[in-house]
């Protein structure tokens, strides 16, 4: 089948303040608006139900801010990508915002495969236990650390250890910085790292600060 595009930019961006209540599905939508009202010549996929030829990164817990979305995005016609990010941003909802447009290359393989590793900054709302250092110390000691995770009625036990690679505490002990897997099959979750110190993920801000792609 004939390809029916010529480029392909990448998009970061910004999601904050209320849009921490959008979800995945709600997200993509709305960058397809943006992008439709940008008049930005975007490639739809064949077939019955046609959609614009798009590719998230890491789609974000509901709830959670980030400075460093990732999302691919295929045109039709060549476009100048610092022309696409102006257009954009005249359009994007507010609490959206496109920090970067860059070309990356047809052939690089699909972004979700590439993603390696997320950074959160978690701030906790109430003043933090006194032994968090403690129960952080313990967790990252430990070889094992056995969680549920619980969908509808499936319930199914996963160990949560290997997807944390490292958790820092601010001098206050009310921060917390966690640096956890973000590949497809093995991704920790920073509320259920929260749920494993004993600390309930509604009384945390969590922003990812940074997502790292593996090297070509």
């Amino acid at each position: 089948m004939e390809r029916n595009y010529e480029q392909r930019l990448r998009l970061t961006f910004s999601k904050t303040g209320w849009t921490r209540f959008i979800g995945h599905l709600d997200l993509a939508r709305a960058l397809e608006r943006a992008l439709n009202r940008a008049r930005i010549p975007m490639s739809y996929t064949q077939g019955f139900n046609r959609r614009p030829r798009m590719q998230v990164a890491a789609a974000l817990s509901l709830g959670v801010t980030s400075e460093c979305e990732l999302t691919d995005i295929w045109l039709t016609e060549e476009r100048v990508p610092s022309k696409v990010q102006r257009q954009l941003a005249e359009k994007m909802p507010p609490g959206i915002e496109i920090l970067q447009v860059e070309a990356v290359p047809l052939s690089e393989p699909a972004l979700q495969t590439r993603t390696a590793v997320s950074v959160y900054r978690v701030t906790l709302l109430d003043p933090p236990p006194p032994d968090l250092a403690a129960r952080v110390a313990e967790l990252l000691a430990a070889k094992t650390w056995l969680q549920v995770r619980q969908r509808g009625r499936k319930r199914k036990e996963y160990d949560l250890r290997p997807l944390i690679l490292d958790i820092t505490l601010d001098e206050t002990g009310g921060q917390l910085t966690m640096r956890l897997r973000q590949e497809m099959e093995r991704t920790g979750r920073p509320d259920e790292t929260l749920h494993a110190l004993g600390i309930d993920p509604l009384a945390a801000r969590i922003h990812r600060q940074q997502l790292t792609l593996k090297p070509l």
